[in-house]
């Protein structure tokens, strides 16, 4: 329940945070992926840089998480080519939309009606993405009926 509070009290402040900086607005968005307007990537440069550095002093002071007591820490894997796929997607999205999913949910707590039908589109392709991925896994899991049970051969000359 702890978790679930701090989950919901994180979404409201971010929510605030792109509504007061104006990141929900699809026209502030768009004047950013039309490269009209610096104010998008300034922010994005900004949030990178801070976390770049509060992570690393994060990961050098070896603290524990606040709700779980686990230390913090994290593997760097290596970019495959589904990150690759992934990306392309979501900036596709992106760009048709004017919205990625943080600024969805702050539309509609907005009462921007429009962001139904983008949030749809969102559901859509999580399900797709499950569906997929569990059709990849039961193709990659091994088939009893594919390989049938073979009695070992009798040597030569034996019966």
């Amino acid at each position: 329940m702890r978790g679930r509070v701090a989950a919901g009290v994180v979404g409201v402040v971010f929510g605030l945070t792109l509504s007061w900086t104006g990141l929900s607005s699809p026209e502030i968005i768009r004047e950013g992926l039309l490269f009209q307007s610096s104010y998008l990537f300034l922010f994005f440069g900004s949030a990178v840089a801070t976390a770049f550095v509060g992570l690393r002093l994060v990961r050098r002071a070896r603290v524990r998480a606040v709700l779980t007591g686990e230390p913090v820490d994290w593997e760097n894997p290596k970019p495959q080519r589904r990150h690759f796929v992934g990306s392309l997607i979501f900036g596709t999205g992106w760009a048709i939309a004017d919205a990625c999913p943080g600024p969805i949910a702050t539309q509609l707590g907005q009462g921007v009606l429009w962001s139904l039908c983008t949030i749809a589109g969102l559901v859509v392709g999580i399900q797709l993405y499950l569906r997929r991925q569990a059709q990849a896994e039961s193709d990659a899991a091994p088939s009893r009926e594919a390989a049938p049970a073979r009695r070992p051969a009798a040597a030569p000359g034996r019966a």
